[in-house]
C-alpha cells in the first residue's frame, strides 16, 4: 500500500476538484495509459488493486508504471462522537485525480493484451476511464 514517508502537515483541507489536469496527461514511460474521465480521490487500497489486476493478467510480463502517489491524508472522527474536539486522526491517503490525468502505463506487451490488462484495472478504479496509445496522444488527440 503506498503512503508517504512523511509529511510537512499531518492533516490537510478537503480542497476542491475543479478544472482538467495540467500535468501527468501525457504518456512518459509505456506504451499504453489509463486516463482519468472524471475527477476523484483514489485510495491507496484502489492504486494498488489495479496494480495487482494488471500485473496478474500480464503473467508479470512487460512493465508497469503507477504514474499517481496518495499523499493526501482524509481524516475521520470516530463513530457516535459529539462535534468539536478538533479534526480527526489522518485514516487513509488518496491521490488527486483531475480529468485526463494518466493514472497508469503499461510497455513491453502487445497492444491485445495490455488493453485487457488496463480494462481488468479500470473496474478496481472508482470512476470512467480511457485507454490510450502513446501515438494517439502524441498526434495531439487530447485525454
Amino acid at each position: 500500500m503506498l503512503l508517504p514517508k512523511r509529511v510537512k502537515y499531518r492533516r490537510v483541507q478537503r480542497g476542491r476538484l475543479k478544472g482538467k489536469a495540467l500535468r501527468g496527461n501525457k504518456i512518459s514511460s509505456g506504451d499504453f495509459g489509463l486516463v482519468a474521465l472524471e475527477p476523484a480521490w483514489i485510495t491507496s487500497n484502489q492504486i494498488e488493486a489495479a496494480r495487482i489486476a494488471m500485473t496478474r493478467y500480464t503473467k508479470r510480463g512487460g512493465q508497469v508504471w503507477i504514474k499517481i502517489f496518495p499523499d493526501k491524508p482524509i481524516t475521520e472522527k470516530p463513530a457516535e462522537t459529539r462535534m468539536g474536539s478538533g479534526k480527526g486522526t489522518p485514516e487513509y491517503w488518496v491521490a488527486v485525480v483531475k480529468p485526463g490525468r494518466v493514472m497508469f502505463e503499461i510497455g513491453g506487451l502487445d497492444e491485445a493484451v495490455a488493453k485487457e490488462a488496463m480494462r481488468l484495472a479500470s473496474y478496481k478504479l472508482p470512476i470512467k476511464t480511457k485507454i490510450v496509445k502513446k501515438s494517439d496522444l502524441e498526434a495531439g488527440g487530447e485525454a
